[in-house]
């Protein structure tokens, strides 16, 4: 009977280890399976947020064979970079990917726009040169800027630095019949060219094809039309995008630009300095509000109270507004002098110096009494 026993409890706990035994190939089996499907999710970049990285490839990592025709780059630094921006959830099988795949000789340096959705083999295939998206940025150019205040916005605005772009006004060559005879004023020579517009630039980006990108518009811009219509003034294009700046600093309201143009060619015929603080202002581009006393007498050729005819260069670069009203002046005008009302900015014009000055009196002592 004790013999019959014991075979009975053997068999019972045979029974039971093959449950457990099934139990345990089933766990496995199943977390096999729950980590095969997170290891494709991921190299096949399934399930993910949609977001776009901006990750940058260095020359530093990259190592250069001796015979020089292959860069092998550091996976390591390339694998980190990844993940830090969340591209890739599980460093060590895409680091295996990349050596199964020899990804270490096919990535360029570079700067790369990469996609969530992209899987592993994209995300190699857009890391090599000429598949990085450059990125831009958009740039609107007011009517009126200086050389200086754009150059301060690329800069700003991470185009070029400000250095770079006066070293590019100064020395670069840009083919365009406008710039010819202008090298002695160097990086001046492109004041008034450069064309307020709104333009797209690339991040960091050559210097010389930035400020050609504007001068191609005014080149554009300024048409047959209007050359023809310089020829007929009496003045040359120069003189006209000269007229036109002064115009555009001057007038803030449409209706005073054809006054203003005619005021300022009433004055040159007649040989009288221009008078025009804004002038005067251009050289001190940092300076705020009205001229000082020191700036209304220093010996500088954009001093317009103490001399007579044009400046040297325009003082801003002005848009379509102000060259049309350059080009045509107000006619049958006899205005020589305007002033700026201190709290509109409209312009109120005259013909002689005694009605100028009665009014600036008086102008003067309302916004005295308002301090």
């Amino acid at each position: 009977m004790d013999k019959q026993i014991k075979k009975v409890n053997l068999k019972n706990n045979g029974c039971l280890g093959g449950v457990l035994l099934f139990l345990l190939l089933l766990c496995i089996s199943i977390a096999l399976a729950v980590f095969m499907w997170m290891a494709a999710s991921d190299i096949l970049a399934l399930n993910n947020q949609d977001f776009t990285a901006t990750v940058e490839l260095p020359e530093s990592i990259f190592t250069t064979s001796k015979s020089g025709d292959t860069n092998t780059v550091d996976i390591d630094y390339v694998t980190d970079l990844l993940y830090k921006n969340g591209l890739i959830s599980y460093p060590w099988l895409f680091k295996e990917f990349c050596n199964l795949s020899h990804a270490e000789t096919k990535l360029d340096p570079g700067e790369y726009e990469l996609k969530s959705s992209y899987d592993y083999r994209a995300l190699i295939k857009n890391m090599q040169e000429g598949t990085g998206i450059l990125r831009t940025v958009t740039i609107t150019i007011p009517e009126g800027y200086t050389m200086y205040q754009i150059f301060k916005t690329f800069d700003e605005e991470g185009v070029a630095s400000y250095e770079d772009l006066m070293d590019a006004a100064a020395n670069s060559t840009f083919n365009y019949d406008f710039l010819d005879g202008k090298e002695d004023l160097g990086a001046n020579r492109l004041e008034g060219f450069l064309f307020p517009d709104t333009y797209e630039f690339y991040i960091d980006m050559d210097p010389a094809s930035a400020i050609n990108k504007m001068l191609s518009n005014f080149y554009t811009r300024f048409n047959q039309d209007l050359i023809t219509a310089c020829d007929n003034s009496g003045y040359s294009m120069y003189d006209i995008l000269k007229i036109a700046s002064y115009i555009e600093k001057e007038a803030k309201y449409d209706e005073d630009r054809y006054l203003v143009s005619a005021v300022i060619r009433n004055r040159l015929n007649a040989q009288y300095p221009l008078g025009l603080d804004t002038t005067i202002l251009y050289v001190h581009p940092e300076h705020e509000g009205e001229p000082d006393a020191a700036m209304l007498v220093e010996d500088s050729p954009y001093n317009t109270r103490i001399n007579v005819g044009f400046t040297p260069t325009p003082i801003c670069n002005p848009g379509m507004a102000s060259i049309q009203a350059a080009l045509n002046p107000e006619p049958n005008c006899y205005y020589y002098y305007f002033y700026a009302d201190l709290d509109t900015g409209k312009l109120h014009f005259f013909e002689n110096l005694y009605e100028f000055e009665a009014y600036a009196a008086e102008q003067e002592a309302l916004h005295a009494d308002d301090e």
